[in-house]
């Protein structure tokens, strides 16, 4: 599948035509370094980290091991866009895969409970779910 952008021109095409966002000083205390996202590699790995040990529920975390991340690849190679982008007519590819009933009131990995989905969309379906800090998992 060939997606078409700016004026009609393959994505591979566009080279340095398109602007990309200003880097961003990184979020994290005294870091110096410039960054596209929130963090810099270094300290995003590290506050992911901190938050999977103090702030995910210890038996959660243990369900999101090895076989989460094959499940998670194989899903992600049979859906590749957001469905929720998908489902009105854009293509935007996946960057999270959404528990349907999250693992925290009894779901699963398996194929039928999950959903790829952008950031965008993922925040969005955790605020109107009423989930602190936009996920419950």
């Amino acid at each position: 599948m060939v997606l078409l952008g700016w004026k009609g021109c393959k994505k591979e095409d566009w080279g340095d035509a398109m602007p990309r966002k200003p880097k961003q000083p990184c979020a994290y205390p005294g870091c110096p370094r410039l960054s596209e996202r929130r963090y810099c590699e270094e300290h995003r790995k590290k506050v992911a980290s901190v938050y999977d040990r103090y702030t995910r529920d210890p038996v959660i975390r243990r369900k999101y091991n090895g076989q989460w991340q094959r499940i998670r690849k194989r899903y992600v190679s049979v859906h590749p866009f957001c469905e929720r982008c998908l489902a009105q007519g854009k293509l935007t590819p996946v960057a999270e895969v959404h528990h349907i009933l999250p693992l925290t009131r009894g779901g699963t990995h398996e194929e039928v409970n999950l959903m790829s989905l952008c950031r965008s969309c993922h925040m969005i379906l955790h605020s109107q779910l009423g989930d602190r800090n936009g996920k419950s998992h």
